[in-house]
């Protein structure tokens, strides 16, 4: 697996190295020692996919807050989306800036997310799957979100979006 950093301290973008013969290919999605090598959270408690009938369908911007944080590995197993972190933790050098990035099952990146990130993706095809590792259970008491149009972090979406639920359209601004 290759990590390579993004713009947002503490968040990888990670490909993995395929290794390939007439059969197709195989490749390590996941490696605890190589997390912990590099100081990112190793643990997974829980495992979601989420599907999305709809192009131009968003979801986000989500994240858990204290004393219930997060950390996710994101990957697109079918179709494409575009993928979007915002750093919340205030201490930090690229608080409240956010990073985008395309994920599909053709170029099989993975984005990891530490906790304090604020997450969401819109889907850039129909019947699009994403799959998720989570550091932390759900604790529906901790779940928050950030507006996906906040004026003051300008996130650019891709497409018009197509499709949302009332709770993300309603999260507020950040500041």
């Amino acid at each position: 697996m290759k990590f390579i950093e993004t713009p947002l301290k503490d968040s990888y973008i990670i490909e993995i190295e395929p290794i390939a013969d007439e059969r197709g290919f195989f490749a390590r999605t996941w490696c605890e020692n190589e997390f912990k090598k590099r100081g990112l959270n190793p643990k997974i408690v829980q495992c979601n996919i989420s599907f999305n009938n709809k192009k131009g369908t968003l979801r986000g911007m989500h994240y858990q807050a204290k004393p219930h944080e997060e950390a996710k590995l994101v990957r697109c197993t079918r179709g494409s989306i575009y993928d979007v972190i915002i750093d919340l933790r205030e201490d930090s050098s690229s608080y409240k800036q956010w990073f985008g990035i395309e994920l599909n099952q053709e170029n099989n990146k993975m984005l990891y997310i530490p906790e304090g990130f604020a997450h969401g993706f819109q889907t850039l095809e129909n019947n699009s799957e994403v799959f998720y590792q989570m550091s932390n259970f759900y604790y529906p008491e901790s779940s928050k979100g950030v507006s996906y149009k906040d004026p003051c972090l300008k996130i650019s979406w891709p497409l018009e979006i197509t499709l949302i639920s009332e709770k993300d359209r309603l999260f507020p601004n950040i500041s």
